[in-house]
C-alpha cells in the first residue's frame, strides 16, 4: 500500500477495537468519509488511488466515471475486494476489479457515454487499510453527448450533492491547474454545502501540463481565492504512465522531484505532493478519533462507577466458605422479612408509582370488593316480598292470623344471613391469593439462589395456607354466631321503641345528602354519537345525584342526574374498545337522560369500575341481580311467575316484616364488614409477618443443608464472573484512551479566510480581455493599473464569498494563456 500514514493509524484504531470487544460493545468510531469533486478529466479518480495506495479504477478520455463508485475499505487479514452485486465472488486481482467496474457501469448506463445515479458499491478487505468509505463521483460536464440526457448537468450536480451535503463527508475540491480557478465547479459545490470551509480541501492536478513559464504559485500559497484549509497540489500519472504499468510508489517519487525542482515550488515542495494529502486526510481521521475519545471516556467512566461497588463486592468472594454462606443466609432471610413487610404495611422509601402492592390491593379487597360482594347477595324486593308472604301464609296455615308472627321476621332473617358466607370466605381467599403473590415478588432477590427461593416459598405459602383453615373457621362461626340469637332489642334496630331514634338518623342522613362520594372522569360511550361517538367528562357523585362537568374545574355543568330508582348492571367489553364499560339504567323502564334508557359509563381498566360501582353502592344505587327463583309449583298451585293478590292486612304484614329484615340486615352487614378485616389480619397477616420474623428461619434451617440451600445459580455465577472481568476491561480501556490521547496529537482547525472579493489588501487577479481569470506565472508588475485594478464592488463573481483571507497581499500578474486540457 502506498498510503503509510493510514497505516500509522490502523494499530492506534486496533487498540480501541480490543478495548471495547473486551466488555462485550463495538467500538463505533463512524469515521469520516472522503468524496472526490470535480470536472471532467480533472484527476480525481488518480487523487482517490494515490490516497488508498492500489491502481484499480478505470482511465479514459472524457467522461469515464459515469456512476458514483462506493468503495468501503474493511480493515482484514487478507486482502481481496468485493462487488455487493456480486455477492460471495472474491476478487485478488485489481486488474479485474477495473474490468468488473467498467462492465458493471456498461450494464446500467451502456456504452454510449450514460450515465446512472445508481452507485456501485465495492468492499475491499486489506490488513492495510482503515475502515473508511471513499466516493469516486462523475465529472460535472455541461454539454450532453452520446446517450447522456439534456439535464446531464443538473443531474450530475444532485448525484454529487446527495453525497457531500453529509456533514460527515470530507470533501476533495479537485482543480486542474490548466483551467480557470475562478470557474471551479468543485469549488462552487464545495461552497454550498461547506460554506464555513471546515471540510473542504482544495486539490489542483496537473501541474506538470501547464504552459512554459506559468505556474499556480498565487493559488498554492493560498493568495488566490483563498480556502480556509489551503490547497494541496498533486501530479498524477499519465495515461502513457498508466498504460506503461509505472506503478504508485514511482509516480511518488516523480511527483517528488517534480516538487523539489520546479522553482516556483521548491520553497513549499513539503506542503506538496500526494503524501502531504495523505498526511492531511489522515490527520482530520485522527482529529476525528481524538474528538469521540471524550464521549468514550464519559461512557466507560459511567460504567466503571455503576460496576465499583458490586465488583468490590465480589472481589476475593468465596462461594465455597462456610461462614459466608451462613451470613448471607441470614441477610437474606432478613431482607425478604424486611420487604415482606413494607409491601403489606406500606413504606415511604422506594415507592412503586406503576401498580399497587400487596397491602393496598388487601385494603382495596376489604374496603371495595368485599362490600359489593355483600350488596350482591342481597335479596331482590319483589323477591323478598315473595318469600315474607308465603312465610306468613304457611306460618298461620289453615288460620288466619291477626298479628305478624314474629317466626317470618327470623326465618327471613336467617336465610339472610346464610347467603353472607359465600362474599365472606371470597374475601378470605382473595386475601390468601394476595398474600401469596406478595410473598413470590419479596422471594425474586433470592433468585441467585434457587434452593433457597424455593424452600422459601414453599414454607411460607404452607402456613399460609394453614392459616386459611383456621381463618375460614373462624370466619364461618362468626356467621354462626349471628345466627344463634337475633337481637332484636338492638339499639340500631328499627322498633316502636327506637322511632323516634330512627327519624333522628334519617334527618342526619338527609342533612349529609350532598356530601360528595366520589370525583372523576369517565367516558361516556352512547351520547354524542353524531358529534363524534364516546367523550370524556368530569363526573361527581352524591347521596342523592350524579353530575357531570365539562372538566374537572366544574364550572360548566352538563347534566345533573337524580339516584331515585337507579341501578348499575355489568356491559360487556366490545371488540375493538379498549375501556371497560358498566351502564345505569331506572328500574321503572323510565329515560335516564334525554332519549337514552340507560347511560354507558367506560374506564380505562376493570379495577376503575369496579371502584366507582363500590362508590355508587355507597350513594344507594344497587347492582341489578338475575332472576335465580325455582318456579316450583306450590301445594296450591301457584308458580313463582303467578302474580297473586293479597289483601290490605297481609300486605301491611308483609311491608312490617321487610322493614324490620332490612334494618336488622344492616345491623349484620355493619358488623361483619367491621369484623372481616380484624379477624383476617389478625388470624392470618399478622400472624404470616411474625412466622416469617420469628420461625422461618428455623424452618429453613431444619429443612436440610444450609450450605446446599446458598448453593448459587449458574447465572449468578456467570454474573459474578462477568462483573469482574467486564470491570478490568473498563479500566484497560480508560487506560488505552489515555494512552491514546497523549501519542497523538490534534491539529487544530485554520482560523477562517475572509472573502476573496472583499478587498482588504487582496487585490483582483488580472482578468483577460475575456474577464476570465486564469493561473498567475511568476512575474509580478507593480500594484497599480487597469489591468490590475480590483473589479467594481457590484460585480459578483462566479463563486461568491468563499471563506477567502484578507491577510496576506495577492499581487496580480501579467496573464497567460491555458493550454488546452490534456485527458488523464
Amino acid at each position: 500500500m502506498g498510503n503509510r500514514g493510514m497505516e500509522d493509524l490502523i494499530p492506534l484504531v486496533n487498540k480501541l477495537q480490543d478495548a471495547f470487544s473486551g466488555i462485550g460493545q463495538s467500538c463505533n468510531l463512524d469515521l469520516p468519509q472522503i468524496a472526490v469533486v470535480g470536472g471532467q478529466s480533472a484527476g480525481k479518480s488518480s487523487v482517490l488511488e494515490n490516497f488508498v495506495g492500489r491502481d484499480f479504477l478505470p482511465r479514459g478520455s472524457g467522461i469515464v466515471t459515469r456512476r458514483p463508485l462506493v468503495l468501503q475499505l474493511i480493515s482484514a487479514n487478507a486482502e481481496w475486494a468485493e462487488f455487493l452485486h456480486c455477492k460471495g465472488k472474491k476478487f485478488t486481482d485489481f486488474d479485474e476489479v477495473r474490468q468488473e467496474i467498467e462492465a458493471e457501469t456498461d450494464r446500467i448506463t451502456g456504452a454510449n457515454k450514460g450515465i446512472s445515479p445508481v452507485p456501485i458499491n465495492l468492499r475491499v478487505y486489506s490488513p492495510h487499510v482503515l475502515n473508511l468509505t471513499l466516493i469516486d463521483l462523475p465529472g460535472i460536464t455541461k454539454v450532453p453527448v452520446g446517450d447522456q440526457p439534456a439535464d446531464i448537468e443538473q443531474q450530475i450536480r444532485d448525484m454529487i450533492m446527495q453525497f457531500i451535503c453529509r456533514e460527515s463527508c470530507l470533501i476533495l475540491a479537485v482543480t486542474p491547474a490548466n483551467s480557470d480557478l475562478a470557474n471551479s465547479d468543485a469549488l462552487k459545490l464545495a461552497k454550498d454545502v461547506d460554506p464555513q470551509g471546515q471540510r473542504t480541501i482544495g486539490v489542483i492536478t496537473k501541474l506538470d501540463l501547464m504552459d512554459e513559464g506559468t505556474d499556480a504559485r498565487e493559488v498554492l500559497e493560498n493568495k488566490l481565492l483563498p480556502l480556509r484549509r489551503g490547497y494541496i497540489g498533486v501530479v498524477n500519472r499519465s495515461q502513457k504512465d498508466i498504460d506503461g504499468k509505472k506503478d504508485i510508489k514511482m509516480a511518488m517519487a516523480a511527483e517528488r522531484k517534480f516538487f523539489l525542482t520546479h522553482p516556483a515550488y521548491r520553497h513549499m515542495a513539503e506542503k506538496m505532493g500526494t503524501p502531504c494529502l495523505q498526511k492531511v486526510l489522515n490527520q482530520q481521521l485522527t482529529n476525528h478519533i481524538r474528538d469521540t475519545l471524550p464521549a468514550f471516556r464519559s461512557k466507560l467512566q459511567t460504567q466503571l462507577l455503576s460496576l465499583d461497588k458490586e465488583a468490590e463486592e465480589y472481589r476475593g468472594y468465596r462461594p465455597d466458605d462456610p461462614g459466608r454462606k451462613t451470613k448471607q443466609l441470614l441477610q437474606m432471610v432478613q431482607q425478604f422479612s424486611v420487604d415482606f413487610e413494607k409491601r403489606i404495611e406500606g413504606s415511604g422509601d422506594q415507592v412503586d408509582t406503576v401498580e399497587l402492592s400487596g397491602g393496598a390491593k388487601i385494603n382495596r379487597i376489604f374496603h371495595e370488593r368485599f362490600p359489593f360482594e355483600l350488596v350482591k347477595m342481597e335479596c331482590d324486593d319483589k323477591e323478598m316480598r315473595r318469600e315474607i308472604s308465603y312465610a306468613i301464609k304457611n306460618i298461620h296455615g289453615i288460620r288466619t292470623g291477626l298479628f305478624t308472627p314474629d317466626m317470618a321476621f327470623e326465618a327471613i332473617v336467617k336465610k339472610q344471613i346464610v347467603k353472607i358466607k359465600e362474599p365472606c370466605i371470597k374475601c378470605v381467599d382473595m386475601v390468601i391469593q394476595e398474600l401469596i403473590n406478595t410473598v413470590r415478588q419479596c422471594t425474586n432477590k433470592l433468585d441467585c439462589f434457587p434452593r433457597l427461593r424455593e424452600e422459601t416459598e414453599r414454607i411460607v405459602t404452607s402456613h399460609i395456607r394453614d392459616r386459611e383453615s383456621r381463618s375460614k373457621d373462624q370466619v364461618l362461626l362468626l356467621i354462626d354466631v349471628q345466627l344463634s340469637y337475633i337481637n332484636t332489642n338492638h339499639e340500631d334496630f328499627i322498633g316502636f321503641a327506637n322511632a323516634q331514634q330512627s327519624s333522628k338518623q334519617s334527618n342526619k342522613q338527609s342533612s349529609a345528602a350532598s356530601q360528595v362520594i366520589r370525583k372523576g372522569w369517565l367516558t361516556i360511550n352512547n351520547i354524542s354519537i353524531i358529534k363524534g361517538g364516546a367523550k370524556e367528562y368530569w363526573f361527581v357523585l352524591t347521596a342523592e345525584s350524579l353530575s357531570w362537568f365539562k372538566d374537572d374545574e366544574e364550572k360548566e355543568k352538563k347534566y345533573m342526574l337524580p339516584l331515585d330508582n337507579l341501578k348499575v348492571r355489568d356491559v360487556e367489553k366490545g371488540f375493538m374498545s379498549s375501556k371497560h364499560a358498566f351502564a345505569i339504567f331506572n328500574t321503572e323502564q323510565r329515560n335516564v337522560y334525554k332519549d337514552n334508557r340507560f347511560l354507558e359509563l367506560a374506564c380505562d381498566t376493570q379495577e376503575e369500575v369496579d371502584s366507582w360501582r363500590a362508590s355508587l353502592l355507597r350513594a344507594g344505587v344497587y347492582p341489578e341481580r338475575s332472576s335465580n327463583v325455582n318456579c316450583e309449583k306450590t301445594s296450591g298451585g301457584m308458580s313463582c311467575g303467578d302474580n297473586f293478590s293479597m289483601d290490605p292486612q297481609l300486605e301491611r304484614k308483609v311491608e312490617t316484616i321487610r322493614n324490620l329484615v332490612d334494618s336488622y340486615m344492616a345491623i349484620v352487614n355493619k358488623c361483619i364488614r367491621d369484623l372481616m378485616p380484624k379477624t383476617i389480619m389478625h388470624l392470618m397477616i399478622s400472624n404470616v409477618k411474625d412466622f416469617i420474623n420469628a420461625e422461618l428461619l428455623a424452618q429453613l434451617y431444619s429443612a436440610g443443608d444450609q450450605g446446599a440451600l446458598m448453593d448459587e445459580s449458574q447465572e449468578q455465577v456467570q454474573r459474578r464472573d462477568e462483573v469482574l472481568r467486564t470491570h478490568q476491561s473498563l479500566k484497560e480501556a480508560l487506560a488505552i484512551i489515555g494512552d491514546i490521547s497523549t501519542t497523538t496529537i490534534s491539529t487544530p482547525m485554520p482560523p477562517p479566510v475572509n472573502d476573496w472579493r472583499s478587498g482588504g489588501g487582496n487585490r483582483s487577479p488580472p482578468t483577460s480581455p475575456t474577464g476570465s481569470r486564469r493561473m498567475s506565472s511568476g512575474q509580478r508588475p507593480s500594484p497599480g493599473g487597469g489591468r490590475g485594478a480590483p473589479p467594481p464592488p457590484n460585480r459578483p463573481g462566479p463563486l461568491g464569498p468563499f471563506n477567502n483571507s484578507a491577510d496576506s497581499p495577492q499581487v496580480p500578474s501579467r496573464p497567460n494563456r491555458a493550454p488546452p486540457s490534456i485527458p488523464r
